[in-house]
């Protein structure tokens, strides 16, 4: 496989500090379970919903070659683990096309669904989703 691109980002903070983007952005983010959660700083569910969002959108406009709206809109929850200790994202992602049919829209969605990289990072888990909807511009 040929190198596309490669980024790195820290963190030594935890959850109520700052990641940082090797020579890019710095972001401040702060737990949502904290006592006192910064409004203004992200987390790692924002950030999941973010990627996966973008990516996902990404490629579907690739494949459709622009010629077509679409939007995703991904929703990110924090659950507690049933059996066992920590937490567990449960994540879905919607996908719409401007003026396309359920069945144009499904298509669409697998193959974007299959050809997008944090998909296919989360494939196989059994809490990352995917789903259609009607068209709604953002």
């Amino acid at each position: 496989m040929a190198l596309k691109y490669r980024t790195e980002a820290t963190n030594s903070g935890g959850g109520d500090a700052t990641s940082r983007v090797i020579d890019g952005m710095e972001v401040s983010v702060s737990s949502p379970l904290g006592s006192n959660p910064d409004p203004d700083a992200t987390n790692p569910e924002q950030l999941l919903a973010l990627s996966w969002a973008t990516c996902l959108n990404s490629t579907a406009q690739a494949l459709l070659k622009r010629r077509r709206r679409t939007a995703v809109r991904v929703e990110v929850e924090l659950h507690s683990v049933e059996s066992g200790v920590g937490y567990e994202f449960e994540v879905d992602a919607y996908l719409s096309l401007e003026g396309g049919s359920p069945e144009e829209t499904a298509e669409l969605l697998a193959a974007a669904d299959a050809r997008c990289p944090v998909s296919k990072l989360l494939a196989g888990a059994a809490t990352a989703r995917v789903h259609t909807e009607e068209y709604a511009a953002a």
